[in-house]
């Protein structure tokens, strides 16, 4: 075939793909935005956008039909905070010592099963809080490519923190190691100024949103789990100018005066959050900062634990916050804090997303605020709620099916049977 043939062919697939109507049939739908489900369920998608949806929608004549049975359709779900660069390790050791073992192109490949894991569990976009070596970039641009599979991925490139801190990358190793100190290009500020250098660095190299470190964290050595990391005026400084380029903020925050002082400076959102007081959370609420809590990370830490695999420093932390945290979220969902699904994907294993969801309806959330939070909600947080989040006439077509109803037994979303993302089924057990 003649390369000219070969672009021919690739440009009528393309256009019969666009002009392809699909039909979706099944027992049940949770359209992501209200408080009930709609029985029976038919959704039309031509080309990768959502054209009609109701029990009454029409089949369009030529149309395929797919019958997926007793299934709830629900949108494309969502986790705003993952790690996808970044493979599962159950020993900390592993973990610590995996960025000097194995090169970039190694990781790379690694993160390409990570990612497909991640869809086929349901998940059809996600937030990236942190990765090296511009993978998380990379794995961005092949799938919107169509180059691999997986979720729509919004990065941040580096995480932002102080020197010594929970987002230092080279923090606890020897001195000189690295052959250089940390600074700019690994995500490490130290001033106002250096938080808008930054800011923008990441920016230029690709980042749609920016991650820092308020505080302290719970996989660092070099840290307590709770103290603030950077000021007031370093976080002012970042948020401003995340801000002016249009890009949304996120903040690593388990202690309660490092999130308040990203709060003042106006994050979007808190992730973590062990700590938060009532000041904290009466902030967030007066300002409509989300909260993100991870839960399924906590999950993680306890089963590492548990196999003995966290030195007892780490240990010590993650113990602490995993005590408080349960406590904080019941009490932001008493107050209607905005709370919105995220994970921290890499601290457990990945492709277990959905467990976030039942952890939070264990906590007193209802199952229909929880399935909110994992797609309208976090549409709203990661700003693509004019394009996905809900099933909609007009949407892109991320629809994901599970068995039963979710609204009687949350647990349902564990047990994804149907993926389709921009109108492409990946997934039809």
């Amino acid at each position: 075939m003649t390369r000219l043939a070969g672009i021919l062919l690739a440009a009528a697939l393309t256009l019969a793909a666009a002009d392809k109507v699909t039909v979706i049939r099944a027992a049940r739908l949770f359209d992501g935005k209200s408080d009930r489900i709609v029985s029976p369920a038919v959704v039309v998608v031509s080309g990768n956008r959502i054209t009609a949806v109701g029990a009454n929608a029409a089949a369009p004549a030529g149309a395929e039909i797919l019958d997926l049975g007793d299934v709830t359709l629900l949108p494309g779900l969502m986790d705003a905070h993952t790690h996808l660069s970044y493979p599962f390790e159950r020993d900390y050791r592993n973990e610590e010592l995996g960025l000097l073992k194995k090169p970039v192109s190694e990781r790379t490949l690694d993160a390409v099963d990570v990612v497909r894991r991640t869809l086929m569990a349901g998940f059809t976009t996600v937030r990236d809080l942190g990765s090296t070596d511009l993978i998380d970039v990379g794995l961005r641009n092949a799938i919107d490519a169509g180059k691999i599979p997986g979720p729509r991925m919004l990065v941040s490139v580096h995480a932002l923190g102080s020197t010594g801190g929970h987002c230092d990358p080279f923090a606890g190793y020897a001195p000189g190691i690295f052959g250089r100190e940390s600074g700019i290009t690994d995500g490490v500020i130290n001033s106002p100024d250096e938080a808008r250098l930054a800011v923008r660095y990441n920016i230029d190299h690709g980042a749609d949103v920016i991650k820092t470190c308020a505080t302290g964290g719970v996989l660092s050595l070099t840290d307590d789990v709770d103290t603030p990391q950077l000021t007031q005026a370093e976080l002012d400084a970042l948020v401003a100018e995340a801000h002016e380029l249009r890009r949304k903020t996120a903040a690593h925050a388990h202690g309660a005066t490092g999130a308040k002082r990203a709060i003042r400076a106006g994050i979007d959102s808190i992730e973590h959050g062990s700590f938060l007081d009532d000041e904290a959370l009466d902030m967030m609420k007066a300002r409509g900062t989300y909260f993100v809590p991870t839960l399924m990370a906590a999950q993680g830490l306890k089963e590492r634990i548990s196999d003995g695999y966290v030195p007892p420093a780490i240990e010590a932390k993650a113990r602490a916050a995993m005590a408080a945290l349960d406590t904080t979220v019941r009490k932001a969902i008493a107050r209607n804090v905005k709370i919105a699904v995220g994970t921290d994907a890499a601290v457990y294993p990945h492709g277990r997303n959905a467990g976030e969801l039942v952890r939070l309806v264990e906590l007193g959330m209802s199952p229909a605020a929880a399935l909110r939070a994992a797609t309208s909600v976090d549409a709203d947080l990661l700003g693509v709620a004019a394009r996905t989040g809900t099933l909609e006439t007009g949407k892109l077509a991320d629809i994901v099916a599970c068995p039963g109803n979710p609204l009687d037994d949350i647990r349902q979303v564990e047990k994804i049977r149907f993926v389709m993302k921009d109108g492409v089924v990946f997934r039809r057990d």
